[in-house]
């Protein structure tokens, strides 16, 4: 970790970032407006490198509406082949360099039949069906407890913010539970079926493991996810990751705005 930590701030100038940003497939575009200082992936001590389309791979340092921003364009995935513990490793880096809040981005599927490709939904809660937890193995007391409480991963205030950030801008931003599960074979319509009758408003492959640690290292976190594409059983339609980057595309300005005036607003 240290090392990791001393080249990145070598790299920025030991620029202290005060809110972090993970940004999901095909939403990496977000990043690229700004003046920033990017590193890529490849080059950071025990960092990995995101071998999925949408997902640029490097880290991103900025002011953004007079903010101090760390963000992560692209991420890596539980499916690529990687354990728990690297997914999240970056999360427990941007602890170390400051950061107190969270925003954790995602394309997601449709499991509400109510809910719409290019909505954009606040996350409320979480159901874990990854199979594991970033937290299992040894704990380090210095970035958290060996059993944190999960009773309010997505902060009450962090989403009535972005409701209100929503209602400003006119943008319809729905309500829901997020359930992750490994991937990377999309869900079968039963599958579906299951995650609707025990209360998920949509499904994906990230996220989860990611606001866990950040739960644990007590920071406040964000969830918003881009419903990409109805969840199978649905439609007749098939199911793609060329899809989930068309509908992203279709949606970032309004991804853009909304991620700005809840970063005017924190």
């Amino acid at each position: 970790m240290q090392k990791t930590l001393d080249f990145i701030n070598k790299k920025t100038n030991n620029f202290q970032p005060e809110i972090g940003i993970i940004l999901g497939s095909g939403l990496g575009d977000f990043a690229s407006e700004f003046e920033s200082i990017n590193i890529p992936y490849s080059e950071i001590p025990d960092f990995e490198t995101s071998t999925v389309q949408g997902h640029k791979g490097q880290l991103v340092f900025a002011q953004i509406c007079g903010k101090r921003v760390v963000i992560m364009q692209g991420r890596y995935h539980f499916y690529e082949g990687h354990s728990m513990q690297k997914i999240t490793y970056p999360v427990k880096v941007m602890k170390k360099l400051g950061v107190k809040t969270l925003i954790i981005t995602n394309a997601a599927g449709a499991v509400n039949k109510a809910f719409n490709p290019a909505d954009l939904m606040v996350i409320t809660d979480h159901i874990n069906l990854m199979g594991t937890n970033p937290l299992v193995g040894s704990n380090d007391e210095t970035l958290g407890p060996r059993f944190p409480d999960m009773s309010e991963i997505y902060k009450k205030n962090l989403i009535k913010i972005a409701e209100e950030s929503a209602k400003e801008l006119k943008i319809k931003l729905r309500k829901g539970v997020y359930a992750a599960g490994a991937g990377p074979s999309y869900e079968t319509p039963a599958e579906v079926k299951m995650l609707r009758i025990i209360g998920a408003d949509v499904t994906g492959m990230s996220t989860v493991p990611e606001a866990i640690v950040a739960n644990y290292c007590s920071m406040d976190v964000l969830g918003i996810s881009c419903i990409s594409n109805y969840a199978a059983g649905i439609t007749d339609l098939k199911l793609s990751h060329a899809e989930v980057i068309e509908t992203t595309n279709v949606v970032k300005n309004k991804f853009k705005n909304l991620i700005l005036k809840i970063l005017e607003r924190i």
